[in-house]
């Protein structure tokens, strides 16, 4: 049976597109791999298909020759070819060419494909199944669901109301089931996994009001997060700077962490706190992880705005201290100095609780928005000021003209003051605009990337140049944290060693993950396989033109099937999975 592409356009089955192919990789990359001190230690292989139990006579379905193999391991890089079969690594070595399809890869690196332990794709797959904007920067596997957000549960209110609609052409879903059915109808090319959002599960059972949960509300919270579990998510996430998951009290939050510490899931948490109050907010989650047994993982960690650069060296401490001591912690970061979130982030959580309409009603209120214009005013004051926020998108008529500008920009265009400015903003976009903060120390960055318990991500979603995602004007993470991360700081800023960055990007996030299969280059295990060129290898989106692919993302295999080539998808069915 014939499938269609993302684009509709009809696609060859796999082994028909395997024998129409004869792919070739990009421009060498062998004289950095060998020359620089990233790439020292490069060997040569000595096994042989026979030595792993194959005959030359055996053909594979696809075999990737000629490059400098990581493996995922924090060890020097090998020179050989990766044999795949059936999806799987068959066989690493020197492999000759029995194969359906034979990709040269010119002396760049092959390493396992990237793993973004923390994303927001979550629906936007149904509009770029592809996974666009994460493939095409060497990601494999994404992980969303992260700051309390996920695209489930529903209340049962909402599901009595919504059981019998469609969402994005399949039909609603209450949980993580549902949800991942509908992934896997549509088809995606990278594969896929989901936190589910503590703050969903509380808006759920509770609503958007600040109130304590009660005893029998607590325990339909557990159940909700129990069920989810069991039905594949990878751990629960807390939004503990966003309404409403910021109203949960310490009692909930451990309640429902022993819930995950029984699955043996994982705990991510975007902190209560990023800036003022960091240290704090690292000691809460701690406390947290220690209290209820669950693993941690900190989200997107950093140290924001200029008068908390300091404290970057007393956090990680307090971080490595609780590792010492047997805590299983690690954090992640996307390697650039502006955050992105929220225009309704200037308005306190003591005035953002409830639905739009009542937050919007607060903005109108004058005694109200006397307290909410000075936390504004604060807040700009403390990120650098207006000429550090970007305005990064803007939808209601006739406020195009905003996005991409910055704030003290929009104010010049507007003839507003800075609140005037941001209340506006606010009100005609029914509170959504997303902005980025450039409040980040560039040596910080540094120090956390180069951390042995740091992972690279992009915080950021799926996004496509074309169609209503093209409209769109996401952070560059979304299109280029992985690359940037390979090209800037590793490659040009010698931050570390090549391998040991692979090992970042895929194995030590799969290690978080349980992924028992994936993040190595290791026989038997699933197919997931970048080609890249580390001389190349380059983040080109930015904060005015974001849609931008990568550099030096030569071949993507996503379990076995050969989806990008030449930094261009190939038209073979998509062959991402939900794990």
């Amino acid at each position: 049976m014939e499938k269609k592409d993302h684009s509709g356009n009809k696609q060859l089955s796999r082994r028909n597109f395997l024998r129409k192919s004869l792919a070739v990789g990009g421009a060498a990359g062998a004289a950095f791999i060998s020359n620089s001190a990233i790439g020292k230690g490069v060997g040569s292989f000595i096994k042989t298909p026979e030595s792993q139990g194959y005959t030359t006579r055996e053909m594979f379905d696809t075999i990737i020759a000629n490059g400098v193999i990581y493996t995922g391991e924090i060890k020097a890089p090998v020179r050989g070819d990766v044999g795949i079969r059936d999806g799987k690594i068959a066989a690493i070595g020197d492999l000759g060419n029995s194969c359906v399809e034979y990709v040269d890869a010119k002396g760049n690196a092959i390493s396992p494909g990237f793993i973004d332990i923390h994303g927001h794709t979550d629906t936007n797959l149904f509009e770029a199944p592809l996974g666009n904007s994460k493939i095409f920067q060497g990601i494999t596997t994404d992980v969303g669901g992260n700051c309390g957000y996920s695209p489930f549960p529903l209340s049962d209110a909402e599901w009595e109301r919504k059981k019998n609609t469609l969402r994005f052409g399949y039909p609603a879903w209450k949980n993580v089931d549902g949800f991942y059915n509908a992934l896997r109808e549509n088809g995606i090319g990278i594969n896929y996994m989901s936190y589910i959002g503590h703050g969903e599960i509380r808006h759920a059972v509770i609503g958007d009001d600040n109130i304590v949960a009660t005893a029998d509300q607590l325990k339909k919270m557990c159940e909700i997060l129990d069920r989810n579990l069991e039905m594949g998510c990878v751990g629960l996430s807390f939004g503990l700077e966003y309404a409403p998951g910021s109203y949960g009290t310490t009692d909930e939050f451990v309640a429902m962490l022993k819930v995950v510490a029984k699955h043996d899931a994982l705990f991510a948490i975007h902190m209560r706190n990023e800036d003022d109050y960091v240290e704090e907010a690292i000691a809460e989650a701690i406390a947290l992880a220690r209290a209820s047994g669950a693993r941690l993982e900190i989200s997107h960690l950093k140290a924001q705005n200029q008068n908390n650069w300091h404290k970057l060296p007393n956090m990680l401490k307090l971080i490595h201290d609780a590792a010492d001591s047997g805590l299983d912690i690690h954090f992640d970061r996307y390697p650039y100095t502006a955050f992105s979130t929220g225009l309704d982030c200037f308005i306190p959580l003591s005035h953002r609780w409830g639905s739009s309409d009542e937050i919007l009603a607060r903005l109108k209120d004058p005694e109200q928005e006397k307290v909410i214009s000075e936390y504004a005013l604060s807040r700009v004051k403390r990120l650098g000021g207006p000429n550090c926020i970007l305005i990064a998108a803007c939808f209601a008529p006739g406020n195009e003209k905003y996005t991409g500008k910055f704030l003290d920009e929009c104010c010049a265009i507007s003839g507003m003051d800075d609140w005037p400015m941001i209340k506006y903003l606010l009100e005609s976009e029914r509170l959504n605009v997303n902005m980025a903060g450039f409040a980040m120390k560039e040596e910080n960055l540094r120090e956390l990337l180069n951390d042995p318990l740091a992972m690279v991500i992009t915080d950021g979603s799926v996004y496509s140049p074309e169609g209503r995602l093209g409209k769109e004007a996401p952070h560059p993470r979304s299109y280029g944290s992985f690359t940037n991360y390979m090209g800037k700081y590793v490659r040009d800023m010698h931050y570390c060693d090549l391998q040991t960055a692979v090992y970042h990007c895929t194995n030590l996030p799969a290690h978080q993950l349980k992924l028992k299969d994936r993040g190595l280059l290791k026989v038997g295990y699933a197919a997931d396989v970048l080609v890249f060129n580390p001389n190349t290898i380059a983040d080109v989106s930015t904060y005015g033109q974001p849609h931008q692919y990568s550099k030096g993302i030569e071949h993507v295999f996503v379990n076995g099937v050969h989806e990008v080539s030449e930094g261009k998808y190939t038209g073979c069915p998509l062959s991402g999975k939900v794990l």
